[in-house]
């Protein structure tokens, strides 16, 4: 009888010390959720609702997309940021947790101290075209035109702050020309701007520029990335067009709020991983333009610090002011 009781009271005391352990291989152990932070349809529904509903096939629980537009991205990258720290609530964010720290003179969130890193995600690389009645076919002659015409040339982008609007103020810096920003409610609009002739050039996604770039509606003339994009393969990268440390992609990465356990951001990231890598994850996100580029936890952290100094800087050298 002593011995039973003896085994028993062990028992309670090897799960009490375990506890955490057990809870942390169970996790997920309910639906997760995944907030997008813009509106839906665009790279960014695609590659959330895509990569959601592989996670969701594996691991054997629902990942609810849910889209939360608003201020720029920053109120569904709140909401993560705000969330219980357990890992149940992701985002999927873009460039603007390394943006808005600059362009917002106030936050109601801090990126580098709310928000916990769990693993890129993608990118999809920008392309610079410009309208046919612009004389420059390549990258180096339209640089020479601008130099030569300061604030002739305008550049057209879907709104203040945005990677369509740093990134030719980036090159504005890197080579010291002179261009004009015309901003627009969204790259849609700014898109149909450069086709009517409103701007000279906008920086675009490439999968978005592709189909009127081969209809000759405008004209690329370089891809803001290391390497040519399979939507544009014709293109040159800005280093081939004679523009070194010029690289602009729009990258996608999952974060979670900070506090979660390490044991849950470790799991998400194995899962992300996992989805990432699926044969048909994979073809359908080459069809659509998008590189995955999953990471660990510690390297996407990494990335932030260092993209929030590099736009930090663009966004001082243009004078763009915080709102």
């Amino acid at each position: 009888m002593k011995l039973k009781t003896w085994m028993v009271a062990g028992s309670l005391l090897f799960c009490a010390g375990n506890g955490s352990l057990l809870f942390a291989q169970a996790f997920p152990s309910k639906p997760l959720r995944m907030i997008l932070p813009f509106p839906p349809g665009g790279p960014t529904d695609l590659l959330g609702r895509t990569l959601g509903q592989k996670m969701a096939e594996n691991i054997g629980h629902a990942v609810v997309i849910d889209n939360r537009p608003g201020a720029g991205g920053n109120l569904g990258v709140e909401l993560a940021a705000k969330s219980p720290p357990d890992g149940y609530t992701m985002v999927l964010s873009s460039p603007l947790i390394s943006i808005s720290p600059s362009l917002y003179a106030k936050l109601n969130y801090d990126p580098a101290k709310d928000l916990a890193p769990i693993s890129l995600a993608a990118a999809v690389q920008n392309v610079m075209i410009v309208h046919p009645s612009v004389p420059a076919k390549t990258l180096k002659e339209f640089i020479a035109m601008a130099k030569a015409n300061p604030g002739k040339f305008n550049f057209g982008s879907g709104g203040s702050g945005t990677t369509s609007h740093l990134a030719p103020e980036l090159l504005k810096s890197l080579t010291k020309i002179n261009m004009v920003h015309v901003p627009f409610k969204g790259t849609g609009l700014g898109m149909i701007g450069l086709m009517s002739g409103q701007v000279d050039t906008i920086f675009i996604a490439a999968p978005i520029a592709a189909p009127q770039v081969k209809a000759g509606k405008v004209r690329a003339l370089a891809v803001l990335a290391e390497k040519r994009t399979a939507a544009l393969p014709n293109v040159p990268t800005t280093k081939e067009a004679g523009v070194d440390d010029y690289v602009v992609p729009l990258w996608y990465g999952i974060l979670t709020s900070t506090g979660t356990a390490r044991d849950n951001i470790a799991k998400l990231n194995v899962e992300i991983a996992k989805a990432l890598g699926s044969k048909d994850v994979v073809e359908k996100f080459a069809s659509a333009g998008i590189d995955p580029m999953p990471s660990s936890p510690e390297h996407f952290a990494s990335f932030i610090r260092s993209e929030t100094v590099r736009y930090a800087k663009v966004i001082k050298d243009a004078g763009i002011k915080p709102e």
